[in-house]
């Protein structure tokens, strides 16, 4: 089993296209991929007071730098990643240019969804909110009501990874998934459906493969194998439970990192991660009590953030 070592370098340089900026929004003319989609198409239901994007969205600070009103960032990752907002400015130079911006101008307000104790000395003044599951569609099992008769543990690798990497991500997860069969575990796999239905005879050991709405399943998983991706950390935060995190790139490091450090869990680096090494890995999370422990005070600690609802409150004085 091997993985190329992909260090975090910030986003590939963009394409450059038509955009034009109105007061109501920005409204792109090619695939503009993350970054703007006709945000003003909904002006007509009223006009807004405060636009709220995450960190890799430039529609949001765009259409409210025209309308002359706040915005408040969402801030994924525990790292600062300032990669995102200058290639945002770069790609929009024109666009902010028109307006009289050098720049991306600061957010007014950034909203912080991990446990304040995780986070980095440039989030000191970040605005805290608690993590809120979203699954979308996916139904939940019946198996997530019923208590397992072995330690249940969720591997997964995300939605992006298994697409971004080809085949390199599905012959690693399957191996990754025989060797852990030799532990006495049950096995929950979270990928994409179209993408499980690829795959070979799995393992015994593995109850099911497909995609599975995590914020309602890992409550009832002993532990968590998974890529570093801020959605599966912080709902694998929110259940409490012990993560071993296997980073592919971008933020996922600095998130593996800092669960590491924080006792919660595991990082294992591209070069050091084998069959043998993950095996024995997670069974030291199902084992060491302080990683048990650590991950129920992070989950605690989760808890004690305020709601987005309350969250809101606080933004209305913007």
């Amino acid at each position: 089993m091997s993985r190329r070592s992909a260090e975090p370098d910030g986003p590939r340089t963009r394409t450059r296209r038509s955009t034009s900026v109105t007061p109501t929004g920005v409204r792109s003319h090619t695939s503009p991929g993350r970054t703007s989609r006709e945000p003003g198409a909904s002006s007509t239901r009223g006009t807004p007071q405060l636009v709220v994007s995450e960190r890799a969205e430039f529609a949001g600070p765009l259409a409210a730098l025209a309308a002359g009103i706040p915005w408040v960032q969402y801030h994924w990752s525990v790292s600062q990643l300032h990669e995102y907002r200058d290639a945002g400015a770069e790609e929009f130079s024109a666009e902010l240019h028109d307006m009289g911006f050098a720049g991306i101008p600061a957010p007014h307000q950034v909203l912080n969804p991990w446990p304040v104790s995780l986070w980095s000395p440039h989030a000191s003044e970040y605005l805290g909110l608690r993590h809120v599951a979203s699954s979308g569609e996916a139904p939940i099992p019946d198996w997530a009501f019923r208590t397992p008769d072995r330690p249940r543990i969720c591997v997964t690798l995300g939605t992006v990874v298994p697409r971004a990497t080809g085949n390199g991500a599905s012959e690693f997860m399957l191996t990754m998934l025989d060797h852990l069969a030799a532990l006495d575990v049950e096995l929950v796999v979270a990928v994409d459906d179209d993408i499980a239905a690829r795959w070979r005879r799995l393992p015994p050991a593995v109850l099911h493969a497909g995609r599975i709405p995590l914020g309602s399943v890992l409550p009832s998983c002993a532990a968590i194998i998974h890529h570093g991706g801020q959605g599966t950390a912080l709902n694998a935060v929110a259940a409490g439970l012990p993560q071993l995190v296997l980073p592919w790139f971008d933020d996922q490091f600095d998130n593996g990192m800092m669960i590491a450090e924080s006792g919660a869990g595991l990082m294992l680096s591209p070069p050091e991660t084998t069959p043998e090494a993950v095996v024995q890995s997670c069974a030291r999370l199902l084992e060491d009590e302080k990683h048990i422990d650590m991950a129920a005070a992070l989950a605690r600690e989760m808890a004690l953030l305020p709601p987005p609802s309350a969250v809101v409150e606080r933004l209305t004085d913007l």
